[in-house]
């Protein structure tokens, strides 16, 4: 089977494409990325000379670029991660996330459709979204695969656009899909624009620790390997047509998340205890923030026996751990040199 994974090389997607290369011999793998700023080959050395493994840059905004490698490649399968992900940069680049989010997606269904005419036995499109489609909860509930779309925010509209379009083309053309919306992601390989990766950066280099509002915003977390090994199982088992919410059952304000991750640092840099907390510097909230996300991740645990294998606490530390031993990544991500490592490998 021939399987297009799109967004290979960014946080995710890198540790999917690591587990199906390494977990699935009979299968070839394709990595389609465009490596913009979040996209790192560094992260797949370990497996790129793999016999069943290609990486292929490409921009899924290309319509006639995806038209061109469904044709050549025959892709009987797609794990559509590639995405613009941060809410931030949304704000000030909605147009950004419209293109790739909405549009790309769209060009990737066509594709799809285009190749196989109909005739979709045993093919699959799995669709990756977020919660962030859902909106925002109160104090109490929890997101369930049944609760309406509310998205706040450019990236979680441009999101919530391309599930909507996924699921029309199920119904429309048959094509047959599948979609998971997760909660938020950390691990090795984060790029770090996100909370934990910028923190464990800035401690290192004792900078501020930005944190938004009272930093009572509350998020569920999920372990990125724990992530990927959902992904796997949702693509051979989920049920056609169906979305499984997928969470770490592991909620944290965003002020508590960032003291346990300051003590933490603290031990393994040999710091006294309390020095990184003085790093916490509270700053103006962003427009359409939403105060908690929490998912209901029952639906997974009861019809295809996943569950997250760390807690949040073992979680950290092996991110921790991970950063700390690849400074060599982190230097080099913060000031833009991996993106030589196309150049050097590729041309």
């Amino acid at each position: 089977m021939n399987i297009l994974v799109t967004g290979g090389a960014g946080f995710i997607g890198s540790h999917v494409v690591r587990l199906l290369v390494n977990s699935y011999p009979q299968y070839h793998i394709f990595n389609v990325d465009a490596l913009t700023y979040a996209g790192n080959l560094e992260n797949l050395k370990d497996i790129e000379d793999k016999k069943n493994y290609t990486f292929i840059k490409a921009d899924i905004t290309d319509k006639e670029g995806m038209d061109s490698l469904f044709k050549t490649h025959r892709f009987e399968a797609v794990i559509h991660l590639a995405a613009e992900s941060h809410v931030d940069r949304s704000i000030s680049d909605p147009l950004a996330f419209v293109k790739t989010n909405i549009l790309g997606t769209i060009h990737l269904l066509e594709a799809f459709k285009s190749l196989w005419g109909g005739d979709f036995y045993g093919k699959r499109f799995y669709h990756i979204s977020t919660d962030e489609v859902y909106g925002t909860l109160g104090e109490q509930g929890l997101f369930t695969e049944t609760t309406a779309y509310d998205p706040n925010s450019p990236y979680s509209a441009s999101k919530a656009g391309s599930d909507h379009f996924v699921r029309a083309y199920g119904e429309t053309y048959g094509l047959p899909y599948v979609i998971s919306n997760c909660s938020n992601n950390y691990g090795p390989n984060q790029f770090p624009e996100k909370l934990i990766p910028l923190c464990i950066n800035n401690i290192i280099h004792h900078n501020p620790l930005p944190v938004y509002g009272d930093g009572h915003y509350t998020r569920d977390w999920l372990y990125v390997i724990d992530h990927a090994k959902a992904i796997d199982v949702v693509f051979h088992r989920g049920a056609s047509k169906a979305t499984y919410n997928i969470g770490g059952f592991n909620e944290w304000k965003n002020i508590d998340l960032v003291k346990l991750l300051c003590g933490l640092m603290d031990s393994k840099l040999g710091r006294a205890p309390g020095t990184s907390e003085q790093l916490i510097t509270f700053v103006k909230d962003r427009p359409g923030h939403d105060l908690r996300y929490a998912i209901d991740a029952s639906k997974i645990k009861n019809d295809l026996d996943w569950k997250p294998s760390v807690t949040f606490e073992e979680g950290l530390e092996k991110t921790i751990d991970w950063y700390l031993q690849n400074e060599t990544w982190l230097n080099h991500v913060t000031s833009g040199a991996y993106q030589g490592y196309y150049n050097k490998q590729y041309h």
